[in-house]
């Protein structure tokens, strides 16, 4: 299995055709089926079902997809740092972070480190991940510094416990319950609620504060990042009930068409 391979894998899963694949590595059409078929062959199944031009992956080819791209990701990393070594550079901070932290807490607590003279690095590098993964990323040595939420236990990670926050209710500005102080739970009845699809973390103590309340929303849109979770509010699509730094951290320019949203300072029973 060469690298050659796994980019022309990577390449036609991404672009969806042997051409565009083509063009985006700088390969005629002809040498990325080679290296296709060279791979299938390898592996011994097929990686796409072909219909004409058209090329779709198959069920083991998503599957082979997700290893292939960290792989690739990883070879990047290491063309990277080969280059800054060669250009006298010194070591970059790795960062990774969950969507929330890294768009509402993390670009905050940089500014100031940098402008306070804490933090100069040559280079920084910040990934957004699950939690799970900003976890494994400080495990394997991928980041020097995880920025998560609790819960978070491993005997292989030293916790720095930062503080705490109650989550907030977040609506459009046009919403009858944008000028409260605070949202109480009954508030939310039969409203669509925005929420967390993680069942292990926020979703969880959301989930059971509502049925404790008995209450019982009008539907629900379950989304992965709290960056979604704002922009479906924008929409008039509901009420998000998320951690308060996304919310807090991120401006969002108003428009005739979406009014920018309103976070209350807490949701009360």
């Amino acid at each position: 299995m060469e690298i050659r391979q796994l980019e022309a894998f990577a390449a036609v899963v991404t672009t969806g055709s042997v051409t565009a694949a083509g063009r985006l590595l700088g390969r005629s059409q002809p040498a990325i089926t080679r290296l296709i078929q060279e791979l299938e062959g390898e592996l011994g199944f097929a990686l796409f079902t072909r219909s004409g031009p058209r090329v779709s992956p198959t069920e083991q080819a998503f599957l082979l997809y997700d290893e292939v791209e960290q792989t690739l990701a990883g070879l990047q990393q290491i063309r990277n740092r080969a280059q800054a070594l060669a250009r006298g550079d010194g070591r970059p901070l790795r960062i990774a972070a969950t969507p929330a932290l890294s768009a509402g807490l993390l670009p905050a607590a940089l500014a100031l480190a940098f402008g306070r003279g804490l933090c100069s690095p040559d280079r920084v590098e910040v990934q957004s991940v699950s939690p799970e993964q900003v976890v494994h990323a400080v495990l394997t040595g991928a980041a020097e510094i995880g920025v998560n939420s609790l819960p978070l236990e491993h005997r292989g990670v030293n916790v720095h416990w930062i503080g705490q926050a109650a989550c907030v209710a977040a609506m459009r500005t046009d919403d009858p319950l944008a000028g409260c102080e605070t949202v109480r739970l009954a508030d939310c009845r039969e409203r669509r609620i925005i929420t967390m699809q993680n069942p292990y973390r926020l979703r969880r103590r959301t989930d059971a504060a509502f049925a404790s309340a008995g209450i019982g929303p009008a539907g629900v849109i379950d989304t992965n990042t709290s960056i979604n979770a704002l922009t479906l509010v924008r929409a008039g699509l509901g009420i998000a009930v998320l951690e308060p730094v996304t919310a807090r951290g991120c401006r969002w320019p108003t428009s005739p068409y979406a009014r920018s949203t309103r976070t209350s300072r807490s949701i009360s029973a």
